[in-house]
């Protein structure tokens, strides 16, 4: 693991992400206090943000609710 500071890190960002593919973690520091840090892929694989993996998806017997509440607004003669 080698710690270093933004302002180095941007200096020098060519040959930090190359130690990043060689297997090394960095440690960014602001002001002395550590602030990110940058790891390398594992197994070459990109990996899938948890917003992008498929869902639980609910469902229930019956009528569905925008079905619901269409009909009790018809009943209601909201339409």
């Amino acid at each position: 693991m080698t710690t270093i500071s933004v302002s180095d890190f941007r200096n020098r960002v060519s040959g930090m992400l190359s130690m990043v593919e060689e297997g090394e973690e960095l440690i960014l520091l602001r002001h002395g206090k550590p602030i990110a840090r940058i790891l390398p892929v594992e197994n070459g694989v990109d990996h899938i943000p948890n917003w992008k993996l498929p869902s639980l998806r609910l469902s229930v017997k019956g009528t569905n609710l925008s079905r619901a509440i269409i009909e009790e607004r018809r009943d209601e003669d909201l339409f």
